[in-house]
């Protein structure tokens, strides 16, 4: 597949092109400094961006068969920033008439799982309060992904590690696992490509935890 890769510098994002080229895709990368960018590869082509203008995106999406995205906020100084740029790369793959996007969004934002022990209730609300700038972006965002023409699918984390790829975690689409409290960045750019070519989470938020 053709696959283009927002917030590639990121830890994600750069799992994400890590994953594609190992898997024989070939990738964009979208960057602001490629000199933050270390990946290489032959299928792989960077492409330098402020994300700032969506004409100036449209030749990183035209005739790509997916846009994965890593964009999120760093920390709460960024909050608005996830909204703002996915807004940006929606323009510019409407303008290309390309489709599917997968993005990265929270745990947080998805349905509360069934039968939550009390514990994982409580630890859910205090992070809920602790980053609910954030989380607030993220649920503006995803509105922005349902009014958009897109085929869309949020991955839906909780807590991320850098622990290594283990490729098994759990999967719940359109809800969000019991008791799920963290998850590596290596998993969920895992389970953002094996979402690609599922048709089930298309317009879907996905759950995913180990």
């Amino acid at each position: 597949m053709k696959l283009t890769v927002f917030g590639a510098t990121g830890g994600i994002g750069q799992e994400i092109v890590k994953q594609a080229l190992a898997a024989g895709h070939e990738v964009t990368a979208v960057v602001r400094d490629p000199a933050r960018f270390a990946v290489t590869g032959e299928r792989l082509t960077v492409f330098r961006s402020d994300l700032a203008d969506p004409e100036g995106l449209r030749a990183a999406v035209a005739g790509r068969d997916a846009v994965l995205s890593g964009l999120g906020a760093r920390s709460t100084k960024d909050v608005g920033i996830t909204t703002t740029l996915t807004r940006v790369v929606l323009s510019a793959m409407e303008a290309e008439g390309t489709r599917r996007l997968v993005v990265v969004s929270a745990a947080p934002v998805g349905p509360a799982p069934e039968r939550q022990p009390a514990v994982d209730r409580v630890i859910g609300r205090v992070v809920s309060r602790v980053l609910k700038g954030v989380y607030d972006d993220l649920r503006v965002m995803e509105g922005e992904l349902a009014r958009s023409a897109t085929d869309w699918t949020s991955v839906r984390p909780p807590k991320l590690t850098d622990k290594p790829l283990t490729g098994t975690y759990r999967k719940v689409v359109g809800g969000t696992p019991r008791s799920g409290r963290t998850i590596a960045r290596a998993d969920v750019a895992h389970a953002m490509l094996a979402v690609l070519e599922d048709p089930a989470t298309v317009k879907q938020g996905v759950g995913v935890a180990y």
